[in-house]
Protein backbone atom coordinates (compact mmCIF):
# COMPACT_ATOMS: atom_id res chain seq x y z
CA UNK A 1 0.00 0.00 0.00
CA UNK A 2 2.06 2.87 -1.32
CA UNK A 3 1.28 6.39 -2.49
CA UNK A 4 2.30 7.93 -5.81
CA UNK A 5 5.87 8.48 -4.57
CA UNK A 6 6.28 4.78 -3.82
CA UNK A 7 6.43 5.35 -0.07
CA UNK A 8 4.26 3.52 2.42
CA UNK A 9 0.95 5.31 2.93
CA UNK A 10 0.33 6.58 6.45
CA UNK A 11 -3.40 6.39 7.18
CA UNK A 12 -2.98 8.74 10.15
CA UNK A 13 -3.90 11.98 8.33
CA UNK A 14 -7.02 10.44 6.82
CA UNK A 15 -8.03 8.94 10.18
CA UNK A 16 -7.59 12.37 11.77
CA UNK A 17 -9.79 13.98 9.11
CA UNK A 18 -12.49 11.42 9.82
CA UNK A 19 -12.19 12.02 13.56
CA UNK A 20 -12.68 15.74 12.91
CA UNK A 21 -15.86 15.00 10.97
CA UNK A 22 -17.13 12.70 13.71
CA UNK A 23 -16.63 15.48 16.26
CA UNK A 24 -18.75 17.80 14.11
CA UNK A 25 -21.82 15.55 14.04
CA UNK A 26 -24.68 16.84 16.18
CA UNK A 27 -27.21 14.65 17.95
CA UNK A 28 -29.92 16.15 15.74
CA UNK A 29 -28.15 14.89 12.62
CA UNK A 30 -28.02 11.24 13.69
CA UNK A 31 -31.36 10.41 12.07
CA UNK A 32 -30.56 12.27 8.83
CA UNK A 33 -30.04 10.64 5.41
CA UNK A 34 -26.67 9.78 3.88
CA UNK A 35 -25.46 8.97 0.36
CA UNK A 36 -25.82 5.28 1.38
CA UNK A 37 -29.58 4.84 0.80
CA UNK A 38 -30.14 2.33 3.60
CA UNK A 39 -28.12 4.27 6.18
CA UNK A 40 -29.03 7.15 8.42
CA UNK A 41 -26.08 9.09 9.85
CA UNK A 42 -26.15 6.92 12.97
CA UNK A 43 -25.82 3.77 10.85
CA UNK A 44 -22.95 5.26 8.85
CA UNK A 45 -21.13 6.08 12.09
CA UNK A 46 -21.83 2.58 13.37
CA UNK A 47 -20.43 1.14 10.14
CA UNK A 48 -17.32 3.31 10.49
CA UNK A 49 -16.83 2.11 14.05
CA UNK A 50 -17.13 -1.53 12.98
CA UNK A 51 -14.81 -1.23 10.00
CA UNK A 52 -12.22 0.69 12.03
CA UNK A 53 -12.03 -2.17 14.54
CA UNK A 54 -12.09 -4.81 11.79
CA UNK A 55 -9.27 -3.26 9.77
CA UNK A 56 -7.28 -2.46 12.90
CA UNK A 57 -7.39 -6.13 13.83
CA UNK A 58 -6.78 -7.20 10.22
CA UNK A 59 -3.64 -5.06 10.20
CA UNK A 60 -2.50 -6.59 13.47
CA UNK A 61 -3.39 -10.11 12.16
CA UNK A 62 -5.58 -10.55 15.24
CA UNK A 63 -8.29 -12.56 13.51
CA UNK A 64 -11.49 -13.10 15.50
CA UNK A 65 -15.16 -12.16 15.46
CA UNK A 66 -14.22 -8.57 14.60
CA UNK A 67 -12.63 -9.65 11.31
CA UNK A 68 -15.09 -12.48 10.58
CA UNK A 69 -18.33 -10.49 10.64
CA UNK A 70 -19.87 -9.64 7.27
CA UNK A 71 -20.68 -5.89 7.35
CA UNK A 72 -23.87 -6.59 5.40
CA UNK A 73 -25.19 -9.01 8.02
CA UNK A 74 -27.27 -6.31 9.71
CA UNK A 75 -27.87 -2.59 9.99
CA UNK A 76 -25.05 -1.12 12.10
CA UNK A 77 -25.83 1.27 14.91
CA UNK A 78 -23.98 3.28 17.50
CA UNK A 79 -22.77 1.95 20.82
CA UNK A 80 -22.71 4.11 23.96
CA UNK A 81 -19.59 6.25 24.15
CA UNK A 82 -19.15 6.35 20.38
CA UNK A 83 -17.95 9.97 20.38
CA UNK A 84 -14.89 8.96 22.39
CA UNK A 85 -14.46 5.45 21.03
CA UNK A 86 -14.62 6.09 17.28
CA UNK A 87 -11.69 8.56 17.11
CA UNK A 88 -9.72 6.16 19.33
CA UNK A 89 -10.20 3.13 17.08
CA UNK A 90 -9.52 5.21 13.95
CA UNK A 91 -6.14 6.17 15.44
CA UNK A 92 -5.50 2.53 16.33
CA UNK A 93 -6.32 1.48 12.77
CA UNK A 94 -3.77 3.96 11.42
CA UNK A 95 -1.19 2.73 13.93
CA UNK A 96 -1.72 -0.91 12.95
CA UNK A 97 -1.09 -0.16 9.27
CA UNK A 98 2.15 1.69 10.00
CA UNK A 99 3.68 -1.70 10.78
CA UNK A 100 5.13 -3.13 7.53
CA UNK A 101 4.01 -6.59 8.67
CA UNK A 102 0.38 -5.50 8.17
CA UNK A 103 0.89 -5.52 4.41
CA UNK A 104 2.55 -8.94 4.20
CA UNK A 105 0.96 -12.37 4.10
CA UNK A 106 -2.76 -12.97 4.39
CA UNK A 107 -5.34 -11.46 6.70
CA UNK A 108 -9.12 -11.26 6.97
CA UNK A 109 -11.74 -8.52 7.03
CA UNK A 110 -15.50 -8.75 6.70
CA UNK A 111 -15.21 -12.52 6.76
CA UNK A 112 -13.07 -12.50 3.59
CA UNK A 113 -9.49 -13.76 3.46
CA UNK A 114 -7.28 -11.46 1.40
CA UNK A 115 -3.63 -10.39 1.06
CA UNK A 116 -2.51 -7.77 3.55
CA UNK A 117 -1.65 -5.33 0.77
CA UNK A 118 -5.18 -5.54 -0.64
CA UNK A 119 -6.73 -5.21 2.82
CA UNK A 120 -4.79 -1.98 3.25
CA UNK A 121 -6.20 -0.65 -0.02
CA UNK A 122 -9.72 -1.56 1.02
CA UNK A 123 -9.23 0.18 4.36
CA UNK A 124 -8.02 3.31 2.56
CA UNK A 125 -11.02 3.25 0.24
CA UNK A 126 -13.41 2.86 3.18
CA UNK A 127 -11.91 5.78 5.08
CA UNK A 128 -11.88 8.13 2.09
CA UNK A 129 -15.29 7.34 0.61
CA UNK A 130 -17.15 7.10 3.91
CA UNK A 131 -15.48 10.34 4.96
CA UNK A 132 -17.16 11.95 1.95
CA UNK A 133 -20.45 10.28 2.88
CA UNK A 134 -20.30 11.66 6.41
CA UNK A 135 -19.26 15.14 5.35
CA UNK A 136 -22.06 15.39 2.77
CA UNK A 137 -24.67 14.02 5.15
CA UNK A 138 -23.75 16.49 7.90
CA UNK A 139 -22.92 19.57 5.82
CA UNK A 140 -19.23 19.68 6.74
CA UNK A 141 -16.25 20.58 4.57
CA UNK A 142 -14.14 17.59 3.59
CA UNK A 143 -10.41 17.65 2.98
CA UNK A 144 -9.25 14.06 2.53
CA UNK A 145 -5.57 13.34 2.85
CA UNK A 146 -4.20 13.80 -0.71
CA UNK A 147 -2.07 10.63 -0.60
CA UNK A 148 -4.96 8.52 0.68
CA UNK A 149 -7.27 10.03 -1.94
CA UNK A 150 -4.88 9.11 -4.75
CA UNK A 151 -4.55 5.52 -3.49
CA UNK A 152 -8.34 5.31 -3.16
CA UNK A 153 -8.91 6.63 -6.69
CA UNK A 154 -6.42 4.20 -8.23
CA UNK A 155 -7.96 1.29 -6.31
CA UNK A 156 -11.45 2.19 -7.49
CA UNK A 157 -10.33 2.79 -11.08
CA UNK A 158 -8.72 -0.65 -11.16
CA UNK A 159 -12.04 -2.22 -10.10
CA UNK A 160 -14.11 -0.84 -12.98
CA UNK A 161 -13.71 -3.93 -15.18
CA UNK A 162 -13.86 -6.43 -12.31
CA UNK A 163 -16.85 -8.75 -12.86
CA UNK A 164 -17.32 -9.01 -9.09
CA UNK A 165 -17.43 -5.24 -8.64
CA UNK A 166 -21.22 -5.16 -8.30
CA UNK A 167 -21.02 -7.06 -5.02
CA UNK A 168 -19.20 -4.10 -3.44
CA UNK A 169 -19.80 -0.94 -5.46
CA UNK A 170 -22.73 0.49 -7.36
CA UNK A 171 -22.57 1.35 -11.07
CA UNK A 172 -20.03 4.04 -11.90
CA UNK A 173 -21.54 7.54 -11.94
CA UNK A 174 -19.93 9.47 -14.81
CA UNK A 175 -18.43 12.86 -14.00
CA UNK A 176 -17.12 15.61 -16.25
CA UNK A 177 -13.50 15.79 -17.42
CA UNK A 178 -12.85 18.81 -15.20
CA UNK A 179 -14.09 17.08 -12.06
CA UNK A 180 -11.82 16.93 -9.04
CA UNK A 181 -10.01 13.75 -8.06
CA UNK A 182 -12.41 13.43 -5.13
CA UNK A 183 -15.47 13.76 -7.38
CA UNK A 184 -14.01 11.18 -9.79
CA UNK A 185 -13.35 8.81 -6.90
CA UNK A 186 -16.87 9.26 -5.53
CA UNK A 187 -18.29 8.55 -8.99
CA UNK A 188 -16.16 5.43 -9.32
CA UNK A 189 -17.54 4.22 -5.99
CA UNK A 190 -21.07 4.36 -7.42
CA UNK A 191 -22.11 7.59 -5.69
CA UNK A 192 -23.38 10.81 -7.21
CA UNK A 193 -20.80 13.52 -6.40
CA UNK A 194 -23.66 16.05 -6.41
CA UNK A 195 -25.62 14.24 -3.70
CA UNK A 196 -26.99 16.43 -0.93
CA UNK A 197 -29.67 15.89 1.74
CA UNK A 198 -33.10 16.92 0.55
CA UNK A 199 -34.54 19.89 2.47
Amino acid sequence: MTDTTGTTLDLGPQAEELARLVAGVTDEQLSGPTPCPEYEVRHLLGHLAGLAVAFRDAGRKELSLTTDTNPQSGLPDLAPGWREELPKVLAELAGAWRDPAARTGMTRAGGVDLPGEIAGLVATDELVVHGWDLARATGQRYEPDPAALRVCHDFLAASVDDPDRGAIFGPVVPVGPEASLLARSVGLSGRDPEWAPQP
